[in-house]
């Protein structure tokens, strides 16, 4: 299956989101702090879609060979198990009856290392890195409430422009069904499965991950053309993804 045309959409909806980012830095600047050497946010938590997930796999398996990309996948192992041990305090959390916003908010306070997040506390995907990284560093609202990294400037109760990260989401979750619809899949909810950057870079995204079944098909059968799609086509407006500030502003959470 050649992914290329689900590449360069994914590419394009980045292109929206650094146009957005790029708009809230030029109207805050000295509220994004965003720096080279800055890593705060490569120790949030949070899960790709499926679509951001097969491409940052395929931009893994094609980059790193060899020790290299044992190093990151050592890495990953670490942070995967770090990642399955709290996912299981806040799962019993939820049954406990913890609410769904106090939950949100554990979250946004759990630090794990991102496994691509190299000894020189850099990213070794940075080019390629997921769309959740290319905002962290601007006033964003997640169902009503709004938060911003613990290292800008944005105070609270301010009044900034935000983007609306629940529209982001969903254009991705929808890129990723019309993915699953391309194939000939047994998993029909394919597109709702989510997973960290460390499984990820872990899996293998092959015939019998995605449950694709091919009629008649012979030799070759495993196969993929995994095709990089044409780099930040359709860039749209820089508020593409903007959101009316929040009520009472940035929490100050990464």
């Amino acid at each position: 299956m050649d992914f290329t045309a689900f590449f360069g959409k994914y590419e394009a909806l980045v292109a929206e989101a650094d146009a957005a980012f790029r708009a809230v830095a030029t109207r805050e600047p000295q509220a994004v702090q965003c720096a080279e050497g800055c890593s705060d946010c490569c120790h949030a938590l949070f899960d790709l879609t499926l679509v951001e997930a097969i491409y940052l796999n395929y931009q893994f398996n094609r980059l790193y060979q060899g020790a290299a990309r044992s190093k990151i996948l050592a890495r990953a192992d670490k942070a995967d198990r770090e990642n399955h041990l709290f996912k299981r305090k806040i799962f019993k959390a939820s049954e406990d009856g913890m609410s769904a916003m106090d939950i949100l908010k554990e979250v946004a306070r759990q630090r794990i290392r991102c496994p691509l997040l190299n000894d020189e506390d850099r990213c070794d995907l940075y080019a390629f890195r997921p769309v959740t990284c290319r905002v962290y560093g601007a006033p964003v609202a997640i169902a009503g409430e709004a938060s911003s990294c613990g290292k800008s400037g944005f105070q609270k109760g301010g009044s900034y422009p935000t983007i609306n990260m629940d529209r982001l989401q969903e254009r991705l979750l929808m890129l990723s069904q019309e993915l699953v619809d391309a194939m000939n899949t047994k998993h029909v909810r394919l597109a709702e499965v989510l997973a960290p950057v460390s499984m990820v870079l872990m899996n293998t995204y092959d015939r019998a991950y995605l449950g694709i079944q091919d009629q008649g098909c012979g030799e070759g059968c495993d196969s993929y053309s995994w095709t990089l799609g044409a780099g930040q086509r359709g860039a749209a407006a820089a508020d593409a993804f903007g959101a009316p500030p929040a009520k009472g502003g940035t929490d100050g959470q990464g």
